[in-house]
């Protein structure tokens, strides 16, 4: 398990005594890079010197909205130098507003949040976003840097799920810290739920808000691991599925440097998928892959289409998974000898088989294929996406003209052979064509699960 604490401030002098064993207690706990973000001009220097001697360290160079009374141009532009001259300054930041305590004018904030976004759009670097009391303000600030390439993450996030929707919007990331651990921080786990995980970090915010296990002690790096047990809960994902995506998530973001290999065997909760190919007869307007090469964490982009050898050694002990899945970025009937083989594999080792698809194998084969699946596919997961021809072939773009009839023909084969059925379809069709969706499901005996568009796994 691989963590990343996108916040902690270990410049400041609360770790000077013993920041070798805090750093040895976080690779201990699996924590493999640390984003360190400066406040002022002199915590700053000391992030990036800090970034410069341990190489699981990185700095962020920015002025806390605190400190904005005290800064000119001059301090601007050696942030800027920092920034634009170390290979380890990743993003701009710690800066925000903050109408809390007010330690600095509203007007100075607004003035140096401002040239600090300008700076980060300029130099192509992400900001982490401090905001307290002052929502209307920060976000209307975001707001006018809309379609300039503004990426980052609102740290410490202490707002309702409503305005968790408002940042959402901006393309932007959301951390929490460990006050949301705390019983009475009902609403942030509110908030926390309303994340889409491809959007959540891990911080603690060291020294600062110790998770509730630590909360009469200083904070350090290691005890990011109780976010993960918590988002776990809230998200119904395994704490393995939790690190991995926030892993992915802030070193996509602060471009850290990990290595994410190409996944043909890749577990989401006690499930283990498998990505035979990427090739499909559909090219879906809302399909995943335009979007990103990641699912839940796993990179599915694929070099070449595997081998059987090669995805029995990728598959492993499958004991531990309820069942295997055979769902990645293309359409697993596009293989279908490859299927077959590893299909009767699986159930050798008396485990469940499940095929996501499109339900376009016959047309594909040009064959009917559902005999061949009998014996070997416990449970079919068929896209059905749209409760007519007219529109399954304007959002599903299939190579095939009859692709829509073929599709439900194979649910029905499916279905008199034994292998149980189940339609799906996104919520962004609307609510009539869901309704008649679940209609088309319930007259041929299959069971109905609505998706949410650009919700994956």
């Amino acid at each position: 398990m691989q963590l990343i604490d996108s916040h902690c401030h270990l410049n400041l002098g609360d770790f000077d005594k013993d920041l070798d064993r805090v750093l040895t207690n976080a690779r201990n706990a699996g924590v493999v890079r640390i984003v360190v973000p400066g406040t002022n001009l002199e915590t700053s220097a000391k992030a990036v010197s800090l970034a410069s001697k341990y190489p699981e360290v990185f700095a962020a160079v920015g002025v806390h909205p605190h400190d904005a009374d005290k800064v000119d141009v001059n301090v601007l532009n050696e942030l800027k130098g920092m920034a634009k001259n170390s290979r380890k300054v990743v993003a701009i930041g710690e800066i925000g507003l903050d109408y809390f305590r007010n330690l600095s004018s509203p007007q100075n904030q607004r003035k140096i949040f401002d040239a600090l976004l300008e700076t980060a759009i300029e130099i192509r670097k992400p900001v982490i976003l401090h905001n307290r009391n002052a929502d209307n303000d920060f976000f209307e600030m975001l707001a006018s840097k809309r379609g300039r390439g503004l990426t980052g993450v609102v740290h410490c996030f202490s707002g309702s799920p409503v305005f968790a929707e408002k940042v959402l919007d901006l393309g932007l990331c959301i951390s929490f810290a460990g006050n949301i651990t705390y019983p009475k921080a009902v609403e942030l786990r509110e908030s926390a739920a309303y994340v889409p995980i491809e959007q959540l970090l891990l911080e603690t915010d060291a020294p600062y808000l110790s998770p509730e296990p630590k909360r009469t002690d200083r904070n350090e790096p290691a005890n990011v691991k109780y976010l993960v047990k918590l988002y776990a809960e809230i998200h119904k994902l395994s704490e393995d599925d939790i690190a991995r995506i926030t892993t992915h998530n802030a070193n996509k973001l602060f471009a850290l440097g990990l290595n994410d290999e190409m996944a043909l065997a890749y577990p989401i909760r006690d499930s283990l998928y498998l990505n035979i190919t990427n090739e499909c007869s559909n090219n879906c307007t809302f399909c995943a892959r335009n979007a990103s090469d990641y699912v839940k964490g796993h990179n599915l982009k694929l070099d070449h289409d595997p081998s059987a050898e090669e995805l029995m050694k990728a598959m492993g002990d499958i004991s531990m998974y309820s069942e295997v899945v055979f769902c990645g970025f293309g359409e697993p009937t596009c293989k279908l000898e490859l299927l077959k083989t590893i299909a009767a594999y699986v159930k050798k080792q008396n485990k469940k088989v499940r095929l996501n698809t499109n339900g376009q194998g016959s047309h594909i084969n040009g064959r009917n294929i559902v005999d061949e699946l009998k014996g070997l596919v416990d449970a079919a997961s068929i896209s059905l996406n749209a409760p007519n021809a007219a529109l399954y072939n304007e959002i599903c773009r299939p190579a095939s003209g009859r692709a829509y009839e073929g599709m439900l023909e194979f649910a029905k084969l499916c279905i008199a052979s034994g292998i149980k059925v189940e339609l799906t379809c996104l919520d962004n069709i609307g609510e009539d064509n869901v309704a008649a969706c679940k209609a088309i499901a319930e007259k041929l005996g299959a069971g109905f699960r609505l998706r949410h568009f650009n919700r994956v796994g």
